[in-house]
């Protein structure tokens, strides 16, 4: 393997990671929408509970990475100094709205078409094509003229991280602040989590937070670490689904003039998982569209999370997870934005009105 370029290690890590975040999604019924639907609509926390348990493994081991000097989180988008508090607003209630009107997250499509339901195969080319429009094409021009400008610039505190600027607003050290905000957020979410008897009872919720805070840090570890070629060093990433998405598209059209990284392979990975899973357990089912409105619902929809997730920097994996694990204060905007997004499509699937009354 290492005789491979660097490159192409990372697409064979990211196949792995992805491949066990798809079957792990697929085994604990991992969804951030069900998750969001089930609290809003049922009183039922124990999918999200799931889910911030996941946050906390994630921000713990990633940050012990990152005191450790293993990997420098400071590489990684989400810290930069351009702080796009508006992006992460607008991408974020985008994104969720049109979670809600595909019925599942870009990561969550993915998971679904590795089982079979071809609905999400066009919600993957759509997806990935208004990913690639915002971020390079068309819709870029709608980004840049009039989200990127409300950006601030945070070169004084040295990167939008959380740990950064409470050192900057206290005139201490990042290092010394780190591991007191990290435990105190950890701790708060693992109180939170385990406060829940049908949580603690509950043996696919607690693995499948387990399991996917592990493989959120695992990602950082293989770009940070393992791809740390002193000639030719790999991004530092994690998983995230939007614009990758939309590079697994491109390189399935320019396969011979195109180089595959960890994000096309993390793509790739996750539908395999989530069909091996789906495909022992016997549940794999060919499924297509009922009819031309739910096919107009999932474009719309796709188009949405296209938009919305690389404007926001991210999807519910993307910023709901990988972005904070790295303590960004933009993540917690985002992903506030998408659950208000999302519950705000699902009351209109519902009652056909966001603001109608429950």
């Amino acid at each position: 393997m290492l005789d491979l370029p660097i490159s192409l290690q990372m697409a064979g890590l990211g196949l792995i990671i992805g491949a066990a975040f798809g079957a792990t999604a697929r085994l604990a019924e991992f969804c951030t929408l069900g998750a969001i639907a089930d609290a809003c609509l049922a009183a039922d926390r124990r999918r999200l509970r799931s889910w911030l348990l996941a946050i906390a493994v994630a921000i713990l081991l990633t940050q012990a990475m990152a005191s450790g000097g293993l990997i420098d989180l400071d590489r990684a988008i989400y810290l930069t100094p351009d702080f796009s508090w508006f992006g992460a607003i607008v991408g974020g209630l985008c994104f969720g709205y049109g979670m809600a009107l595909v019925g599942t997250c870009g990561y969550g499509s993915l998971v679904r078409l590795g089982s079979g339901d071809l609905r999400y195969l066009v919600g993957f080319i759509v997806l990935a094509v208004t990913a690639y429009m915002t971020l390079r094409g068309l819709f870029g021009v709608v980004r840049i003229s009039f989200i990127e400008p409300t950006n601030i610039q945070l070169d004084a505190v040295g990167s939008q991280s959380l740990v950064d600027a409470l050192a900057y607003l206290s005139n201490s050290s990042a290092e010394l602040l780190r591991w007191p905000v990290v435990l105190l957020l950890v701790a708060g979410l693992l109180i939170y989590c385990w406060q829940d008897a049908g949580f603690r009872q509950s043996r696919a919720a607690i693995f499948g937070g387990l399991a996917m805070g592990v493989l959120v840090s695992s990602g950082w570890f293989a770009t940070g670490v393992l791809g740390a070629d002193a000639f030719e060093p790999a991004p530092l990433r994690s998983l995230t689904f939007v614009t990758p998405v939309g590079e697994a598209l491109v390189y399935l059209m320019t396969f011979t003039g195109a180089t595959a990284n960890f994000g096309i392979g993390s793509v790739f990975g996750v539908v395999l998982g989530a069909f091996l899973v789906s495909w022992s357990k016997g549940e794999l089912r060919i499924e297509g569209f009922d009819g031309r409105r739910e096919l107009l619902r999932h474009l719309a929809g796709a188009s949405l999370m296209g938009f919305g997730g690389v404007t926001a920097l991210g999807c519910t994996i993307g910023q709901g997870l990988t972005g904070l694990s790295t303590l960004s204060l933009s993540a917690p905007i985002a992903f506030a934005s998408i659950f208000v997004g999302a519950w705000a499509g699902l009351r209109y699937l519902a009652t056909g009105s966001v603001w109608a009354r429950a």
